[in-house]
């Protein structure tokens, strides 16, 4: 029986695609305030302008292309039983093959019911128009975890994390919660890396391989020693 690979992953892999950073340092993600398009409040009180930059963000989600980051995750399903935990909302993981993706924070490429989060239906084009209802009659949204909603994947990806062999994090800054702490739940014994240009603050965990590189660079470094490993 392989091995059970448990990768987080956030913003960092997906920017070596030219995809933004959620985070950038003046606080803006794409020049627009976090809080204006990011909160069910946002959506409550402009919903056309929250529609129209998830529009622009999936527009340039489906013209990016998996990178080799991407695609040595799907190289290491080989060796290991990976399990991709991602914070990110595109759908790059999938499109290079890696075949256990948790999404913790929704897919931009599907919407969801403004009612009912729970009827989510994939998206064949890149916009979804205000006007567009679900079968409840409400107005389709981005499926994307806004902050101030619940993360309904989090409990699924804390037992992932609690049946890691290897624990690896990659492309994240460890900020956002409830995701930063996922770390908490992985074995005390088990080898845990963090690849980053900027390695974030962490406790001073057992087993903690701290790897200052970009996510492609990164996992290419240590790709022998996880293949040791398995």
């Amino acid at each position: 029986m392989k091995k059970r690979l448990v990768v987080l992953t956030g913003a960092g892999i997906s920017a070596e695609s030219g995809l933004k950073t959620f985070r950038g340092a003046d606080g803006l993600w794409e020049g627009y305030n976090i809080m204006d398009v990011a909160t069910p409040e946002a959506w409550s009180k402009d919903p056309v302008l929250v529609q129209q930059f998830y529009n622009e963000r999936r527009a340039q989600v489906l013209k990016a292309e998996p990178n080799d980051a991407h695609r040595q995750l799907v190289a290491l399903e080989e060796y290991f039983d990976v399990h991709i935990i991602t914070q990110n909302i595109d759908d790059l993981h999938e499109r290079a093959g890696s075949t256990k993706i948790t999404h913790l924070h929704g897919v931009i490429t599907y919407g969801q019911s403004s009612k009912d989060s729970n009827l989510i239906y994939k998206l064949n084009t890149n916009e979804i128009k205000m006007g567009q209802l679900c079968e409840l009659g409400s107005q389709l949204r981005p499926h994307v975890v806004w902050f101030g909603e619940p993360v309904p994947m989090i409990e699924n990806a804390a037992t992932i994390c609690e049946q890691a062999d290897v624990f690896m994090v990659v492309g994240t800054s460890l900020a956002v919660y409830p995701a930063a702490g996922l770390i908490d739940f992985v074995p005390s014994e088990v080898s845990k890396y963090i690849i980053d240009p900027i390695i974030p603050p962490v406790r001073n965990y057992k087993n903690l391989i701290k790897v200052e590189a970009s996510a492609t660079d990164g996992i290419e470094k240590i790709f022998k020693e996880l293949i040791a490993d398995a």
